[in-house]
Parts: structure tokens; C-alpha cells; sequence
């Protein structure tokens, strides 16, 4: 691919580098939309799939079943699940531990396990850099250039999946903190009306559709399952990783131990949330002028000062006294 002479890019180049870029932005996407319609319950599809065919008259065979899947429910997830599994025989179990409690902080996106988080981040760390380094190949650049910014996308495309992930984190759990004291209002007066803890719990999930009540929903099944209340209620702590809720589950949890009434902690708690909730605006609030300062110095005031004075100053210019003064 020729250069032109004062060392530009030609048209061409830059736009295979642009394609290149469609290409991978559109994979990216394409992998996102495969991980998101993964099923979560595989016993439902497949008694749904069981279903459809047992209404029919005539036999089936197993391979007019198996041909009935999807090709990414018969191709992609078998081949995401070998490798996942060939990923956690050489992947430190800590590693391993320390993403899935990231999964959980962000309820896990995609249904996606450790092993296929990590296939993710290879996956678009080859990607990206392949897609470079034949786009830089094509382009005719340096060798030198072409291995710095090869290494440098290498590294963005490892860690993109990742600080995806913690953005997914710190929306959840944003909208935890502001959620949860309109959830623990509903919870108190659902328990002062003479419902038990965990009957007052499932009337917040049944009319609550939020992070915080898919947060009760996950304690209620733990319990159904034979986990304690206790147990439940510090894993639902450690899945939200937030100050606020890991403040409410301590308090319940002692209330619980030392026999206190449930509807006196439930309202104190409550009244302490909105109070957090109400002085963390007021943070936000006296936060504003100093984040307005940027904006207003370096956008509107030179907006301004040229309204107001241009025309000032091209009278000036054409009375000649800024002329004179020069």
C-alpha cells in the first residue's frame, strides 16, 4: 500500500483501517448478543424442547432432535464449554475465584463463567491485535511502529472485556445504593403489618423489578435450598459489596441472634438509609460548582468575552486606535 510522501496514510489504508474497526466493533457485538441469549435454565429449554416434540404423532429420530438446536446452541456453546474446560485445568483457582465474585458484583452478564470471562479477554485481545497488525502490514508501516502498537492493542484488548465489567459493577451497584431505601421502607412496613422477615422479602421481590430485589430473590432461593438465614443474608452482602447493604445484613443479622425486634431494626435502618441518601446529594450538590468551573472558564466565558467585546474591539480596529496603540 503506497505512503504518500509527507508520511500520511493514503485514502486506502485508512479506510481498511476504518473496516478493520467495523469488523471488530461488529464481532464484539455479535459475541455479546450470543453470551446474552444464552439460556440460564437449561432443565426449562430442554423440557421445552422435550414438550414440542412428545405433541407430535409421528416418531422422532435423535438426529431430527439434535438438527432442531441452533447452530449456536450445537456448535458455539459445546466449543466454549472445551475450552472453558481446558482454561481452569491451567488457570490458578484464586484467579479463578477472584473473577467469578466479579461476575457475581455484576450479576453476572451473559451467564458467563470464569473460564469463558477469560476466553473473552484472549479472544478479543487476538482480535484486535491480528486485526491491527494486518491493517499495519497493509498499510506499509515500520516494523518498529508496527510491533509498539501491536503490544499496545494487545494490552487494550485484554483488559477491554475487564473494564467492561467493572463499569457493569459500579452501575449495579449505584443503582443498589439508591434502591435500597425505598426497598427497606416497603420491607418495614410489610413486617409491621404482621408479616414474617423472609414473607415481607418476597413481597418486595413480587412488587419490586430492581437490582436490589433480584438481590432478596437470590437470598430467597439460597434459603429454599436449605442455606441458613444468616448464611443467605452475608452472601447477598458479599454479592452487592456494598457499605450500605453490608451495614443492613449485620444489623438484621444481630437483631436475629439477640431475639430484638425485627420491625424496630427494620425502621431504624430505614430512617438511616434515606439520611445516607439525603447527605450523599448534598455532597453531590456542593461537588457541582467545582465540576461547573471547567466548562464555564475554558467554553462559556470565551463565549462571552467575545460577544461583549468584539465588536469593541473591531470599532477600535477600524478607528485605527488599536493600530496606533501597536
Amino acid at each position: 500500500m503506497p505512503v504518500l510522501p509527507t508520511g500520511e496514510m493514503s485514502p486506502v489504508a485508512i479506510a481498511l483501517l476504518v473496516i478493520g474497526g467495523l469488523v471488530v466493533v461488529g464481532l464484539f457485538i455479535w459475541l455479546a448478543i450470543v453470551a446474552r441469549r444464552r439460556p440460564r435454565d437449561l432443565n426449562s429449554t430442554v423440557a421445552a424442547r422435550l414438550a414440542e416434540f412428545s405433541e407430535r404423532e409421528t416418531p422422532v429420530s435423535l438426529e431430527e432432535i439434535e438438527l432442531s438446536a441452533s447452530f449456536t446452541e450445537r456448535v458455539i456453546y459445546p466449543t466454549v464449554d472445551a475450552v472453558s474446560s481446558f482454561v481452569i485445568r491451567f488457570t490458578p483457582a484464586r484467579v479463578l475465584e477472584r473473577i467469578r465474585h466479579k461476575l457475581e458484583l455484576a450479576e453476572n452478564p451473559g451467564n458467563m463463567s470464569a473460564a469463558s470471562f477469560l476466553i473473552v479477554r484472549f479472544v478479543a485481545m487476538v482480535l484486535l491485535g491480528a486485526m491491527l497488525f494486518w491493517m499495519m502490514i497493509v498499510a506499509k508501516l515500520p516494523a518498529g511502529r508496527r510491533t509498539l502498537y501491536t503490544m499496545i492493542v494487545l494490552a487494550m484488548g485484554f483488559y477491554l472485556p475487564q473494564l467492561w465489567l467493572e463499569s457493569k459493577i459500579k452501575r449495579r451497584q449505584g443503582e443498589i445504593v439508591k434502591q435500597l431505601p425505598d426497598t427497606l421502607d416497603l420491607l418495614t412496613i410489610c413486617v409491621e403489618a404482621g408479616l414474617g422477615f423472609d414473607q415481607g422479602v418476597q413481597k418486595v421481590v413480587e412488587k419490586s423489578e430492581n437490582d436490589m430485589a433480584r438481590a432478596f430473590h437470590r437470598y430467597l432461593q439460597e434459603t429454599r435450598l436449605g442455606i441458613s438465614g444468616r448464611e443467605a443474608l452475608l452472601n447477598m452482602a458479599s454479592r452487592c459489596d456494598v457499605p450500605d447493604v453490608t451495614t443492613f445484613v449485620a444489623a438484621i443479622v444481630q437483631a436475629q441472634a439477640l431475639g430484638v425486634a425485627m420491625t424496630k431494626i427494620l425502621r431504624i435502618q430505614s430512617d438511616q438509609m434515606r439520611i445516607r441518601r439525603r447527605q450523599r446529594a448534598e455532597q453531590r450538590a456542593h461537588r457541582a460548582p467545582i465540576k461547573m468551573l471547567f466548562p464555564l472558564v475554558f467554553l462559556v466565558f470565551p463565549s462571552i468575552f467575545i460577544i461583549l467585546l468584539g465588536p469593541a474591539i473591531l470599532q477600535l480596529m477600524e478607528s485605527g486606535v488599536i493600530g496606533t496603540i501597536v
